[in-house]
């Protein structure tokens, strides 16, 4: 089933009611009910948008929509032992990589030490809204693109150690050590630390 992502209006949150279980919407969606794929869009697209927009601005809703299919394509996998939040951005972060290999005509790229600066041209993003955010964004894209996409699921999506860990298929412990290198370069890179105080747990 094709998602319209024109049918989510100004990009808004869901409209505030007592909210359906994402387990449910899903397998109603799954189901054929286009309505439960609409309300998921509705709840995800802003955050899968930002994820997106930050590092290939002029691809995001297709990178959106491209998500929420491959969601819905692979349920079977999804065995509900983590959040559906969790299991859309390791679908998410996986979408990004196939992207950006494609940009660079399928070639190997390391994205542990390859940033977005190095494989996107495009110029600032929709979240460039003053100067102080053009600036943490531009330092955020000089930083691998694993420690960017990285210190954005921790800092503006507040995910934990433990999703993180899912999302990055790696032990809890070395996702500690490397919010705490991300966080090092990107400190040197602005000058100061990043907005946000969040410790890294």
């Amino acid at each position: 089933m094709a998602v319209n992502v024109e049918q989510c209006p100004g990009r808004r949150p869901a409209p505030a009611r007592a909210p359906e279980p994402d387990l449910e919407l899903l397998q109603r969606w799954r189901d054929g009910e286009e309505s439960a794929g609409q309300a998921l869009v509705a709840r995800y697209f802003q955050a899968l948008y930002r994820f997106f927009a930050n590092k290939c601005a002029g691809d995001a809703d297709e990178l959106v929509q491209s998500t929420l299919l491959a969601a819905v394509r692979a349920r079977d996998q999804f065995r509900a032992d983590a959040s559906f939040r969790t299991y859309l951005f390791t679908i998410a972060r996986h979408e990004l990589y196939r992207h950006l290999r494609e940009l660079k005509s399928g070639r190997k790229v390391d994205f542990s030490i390859t940033s977005i600066a190095e494989l996107v041209t495009t110029p600032g993003t929709q979240l460039d809204r003053d100067a102080a955010q053009r600036r943490l964004t531009a330092a955020m894209r000089e930083l691998s693109v694993e420690q960017q996409t990285l210190l954005e699921l921790y800092y503006w999506e507040e995910l934990e150690v433990a999703e993180l860990a899912q999302i990055f298929e790696a032990p809890p412990a070395t996702v500690r050590t490397w919010l705490f290198r991300a966080r090092g370069l990107l400190r040197e890179k602005l000058g100061h630390d990043p907005p946000g105080n969040r410790e890294v747990e």
